[in-house]
């Protein structure tokens, strides 16, 4: 594997992180002098965050408990930390993982920095900062079908992470959920909990779903023989309506305990929504990038 690689876009604006099966686009905005040293923190931070996550790797593939294991690398530590107060039902740091790279590449960027703001998108799972005053907007999957599929978020919103789970996603999903996207105040909760939600979306022992054990699909993933979701048949109006409402009850106990702020569901054509979404107030923001 080569070693980690930095380069500017085309646009010059947004810096491109890539290391193995870490892919990243960070961008700032303020004074060019606090943008350009944030990017060297990123840069600088993203170095090693790969080679300290496989040094431990063996435990983070590991179920978490409700009392956090001892890790030594920042990055784990959120994985163990976003994942544990989710840990009622089966779930890894590795469920974290996205969310918990953009949420450290993020805060590197942004420490001892001006910045209006920023963001870090790991493939869609997104951490940003934002100054007083500012706002930006973001797209969210799964959308069409009469869903507003743009949010506008302000400072005054306590968001600061988006991501989105689905079987259909890079991940495998025990669920059948086409997406569910979660915005929360860290990336690597909303990660986590969309994990969750996403499997939760189901309808278990259905023969229009196939599915196979997640180690012959990756031998070493997390996920171990559990079954995970390969094809989606056709599926009628109750049978999207009962799976979706299956996801809707773990959405709505997650806002409910604060572990996340809100969530959007999604399922041939249909959704559900969990709290409230930031309405799209028509902002002048960059959008921050499909969720």
């Amino acid at each position: 594997m080569i070693g980690p690689q930095a380069a500017m876009l085309s646009d010059g604006r947004r810096l491109h992180l890539n290391h193995g099966p870490i892919d990243l686009i960070v961008e700032a905005f303020g004074d060019p002098m606090e943008v350009d040293a944030a990017y060297r923190q990123a840069k600088l931070r993203f170095d090693t965050v790969l080679i300290e996550l496989v040094g431990e790797l063996a435990e983070l593939r590991r179920p978490a408990c409700a009392n956090p294991r001892s890790f030594t690398g920042a990055t784990a530590r959120r994985m163990e930390q976003a994942v544990c107060r989710m840990s009622g039902r089966f779930i890894t740091p590795m469920a974290a993982v996205a969310g918990s790279v953009a949420d450290e590449v993020l805060a590197a960027m942004t420490s001892g920095r001006r910045l209006d703001r920023s963001y870090a998108n790991n493939g869609g799972d997104i951490s940003f900062h934002l100054a007083p005053g500012m706002q930006m907007r973001a797209a969210v999957a799964g959308t069409g079908h009469g869903f507003a599929d743009r949010v506008t978020i302000r400072f005054e919103d306590t968001v600061r992470g988006i991501a989105t789970s689905g079987w259909r996603g890079r991940s495998h999903s025990l669920g059948i959920a086409d997406a569910v996207t979660v915005l929360a105040r860290d990336a690597a909760s909303a990660d986590a909990a969309a994990t969750l939600i996403a499997n939760a979306v189901d309808l278990p022992g259905h023969p229009a779903i196939k599915r196979m054990p997640a180690n012959d699909l990756a031998p070493d993933s997390d996920l171990g023989s559990r079954m995970v979701t390969t094809a989606v048949s056709r599926l009628s109006a109750t049978e999207t309506a009962d799976a979706l409402e299956a996801g809707l009850l773990v959405a709505e106990e997650f806002v409910g305990r604060g572990l996340v702020l809100s969530a959007a569901l999604f399922l041939n054509g249909e959704h559900r929504v969990a709290g409230t979404l930031p309405s799209d107030r028509n902002s002048t923001g960059r959008e921050l990038a499909h969720a």
